[in-house]
Formats: C-alpha cells, structure tokens, sequence
C-alpha cells in the first residue's frame, strides 16, 4: 500500500486488542506518559526500566512490574521508548536483549527517536529471529501524551501496522503509516529539525521585540492571535513568559536529533542552512549550561547573547 493510513482516537478495541498482551520498556517521561495511556485502557501491560523506581507510578495504577529485561520476552507485544540508537541496539541486540532468549516477543514496537540506520540493523536481526518490527516514533511532550493528542507516525510491514495500531490509537489521538520500512524515522526527524528552527525563529523575534520595548507578554499575545500563531506557542507562551525550562524535552536530546537530521541530509544531498546554523545555537546553549533544560530555553540564550537581560512575567 502506498497510500497514508490513518486512524481516529475513536477506535474500538478489537477481540485481538483484548486478548494480546502487552510489555513496555522505558518508563521514563515519555515512555511512563504513554504506557499509562494503555494502563487506563485496561491492556495488560507489564514495564520494566533500568531503574525500578520509574516503574512505582505505573505499577499503582495497575501495570505489573517485570524483574529483568528478557522476563518482557513473556509478552505479545514489546513496546520501547529509550532514548539513543545505542539504547536501543543494547535493549533489542544485547547479551539481555528482547532478542537474546528462547522467549521473545511477536512483535517490538519502537516508539523513540533513532536514525534509520539503527533502525535498519535492529530490523533486520528482529527478522531473522521472527520478530515482527515496527518503527513508531511520537509527535508531543509528556502533557501531549497524557492529554491524548500525541501523533504517531509509523513504518514497517502493513500488517504489523495493522496489528498494533489499536494500541497505538489509544496512545495518541491518530496514527499514520507511512511505508514499509523506515520512513517513520526520517519523518520524525524532519519534525524535530521544524521544531528546533521554529523555536529558534521566536526566540530571535521575541528577543528583538522586547529589547525595543514591547512587553514580552504584549507581543506573545499579538503574535498568537494572528494567523502565524500556532497551538504549540500558545501552550508554551506561559513558559516563555515564566522562563520556566523544566523539561519536557531537553536541549541535549534536539542536539541529537539534529545531529541525527542532518546526517540523513547528507546521505540525500539535502541543503539545509537553516537546521545547521540552529544546530550551533543548540550546541552553544549545551555549552552555557542548559543541557538539561527545556529547550524553550534557546529563547533565554538568544536573549543573553543580545545583551538582553530577561526575566519572568
């Protein structure tokens, strides 16, 4: 099939929904956002993480807690949210891998951001082993997640698509498919790379804005009710106003996915200036300590490199 295929939050679960059951590994904030969506739905879902005390939340509402990685292997499903191509080929590939025992799941769905060549190798080795792989990465933060309006956007073989997509569309409010292999990774690159350059473009003209007198608030509210506004920097114009940069994503995480962007650019000889001048401001916010900040707080640099000297409203 070439076409997109798409699916409304509305979805009934099916008799196969019910019957199938259900692992989750990373439950970190994304990752606890999202199993907790299938929780609440009633799957059966067991989680484990690296470290036990992220699972606590999910245990209370209602998901069990595997003691080891391999014990994840007992489900029909495995759904992963890690945060690095390194992460994944170690919880996927490695000696305690989903693939390293006699036990192992149907199928991997993997939720995180990685390139496509790491997807590719994992793919390949769920191949031979007969596990189904499908790469399904996440459009929204934590907030996103919960409230029930993530998107996912999904890739491999159409009828593990089809499998999953109840779990995926009680995740998020739709999911797509976009082709056989891995053309969800690329998409949810290019997405990010929008983001970075969206969030570096407001900071410049918000900077500029205030520096000349405008009240940072009084521009923010013009700008989001002319036809430029968009629902992402209404939601986030408390936080530009607060200076609050408590993560939701972190700086260090979009200087990999830039990384990882404009690599793939590369390999097609795409041009993008753009994305590779905001991966420098990217790089020079790590460098004066917002690492682990929002990285909302490209606005904060921006500011601070224009003598400006911002504080909340």
């Amino acid at each position: 099939m070439s076409e997109l295929t798409a699916r409304s939050r509305d979805t009934v679960r099916t008799d196969m929904d019910d019957a199938q059951t259900l692992g989750w590994l990373g439950t970190g904030r994304m990752g606890s956002a999202m199993a907790r969506r299938l929780v609440d739905a009633g799957y059966d879902v067991t989680v484990w993480n690296r470290t036990r005390a992220k699972t606590a939340d999910l245990s209370a509402a209602g998901a069990r807690v595997a003691d080891s990685l391999p014990d994840l292997g007992a489900a029909d499903i495995v759904f992963t949210m890690v945060s690095t191509s390194r992460d994944l080929e170690d919880v996927v590939l490695g000696a305690q891998g989903l693939l390293a025992r006699d036990r192992m799941p149907q199928v991997i769905v993997d939720c995180s951001t990685v390139g496509a060549d790491t997807s590719a190798r994992v793919r390949a080795s769920a191949d031979a082993a007969g596990v189904a792989f499908l790469a399904a990465p996440v459009s929204g933060n934590p907030h996103v997640v919960a409230g029930g309006e993530a998107i996912i956007v999904a890739s491999g073989p159409h009828d593990t698509y089809e499998r999953v997509r109840g779990c995926l569309d009680t995740i998020g409010r739709t999911s797509v498919w976009v082709g056989e292999a891995e053309q969800a990774r690329l998409v949810k690159l290019c997405h990010n790379l929008y983001l970075g350059m969206i969030v570096q473009s407001l900071s410049e003209v918000t900077t500029l804005a205030e520096k000349s007198g405008v009240p940072r608030a009084a521009f923010l509210e013009f700008l989001n009710s002319t036809v430029l506004g968009t629902d992402w920097v209404r939601k986030r114009t408390p936080d530009l106003l607060s200076l609050d940069w408590t993560p939701t994503f972190t700086t260090e995480l979009l200087r990999k996915d830039f990384d990882l962007g404009l690599a793939a650019a590369r390999g097609e000889d795409v041009s993008m200036p753009l994305a590779a001048s905001v991966l420098q401001l990217i790089q020079a916010a790590i460098g004066r300590g917002y690492r682990d900040s929002d990285f909302l707080s490209l606005f904060e640099v921006q500011a601070n490199s224009s003598g400006l000297a911002v504080q909340p409203e």
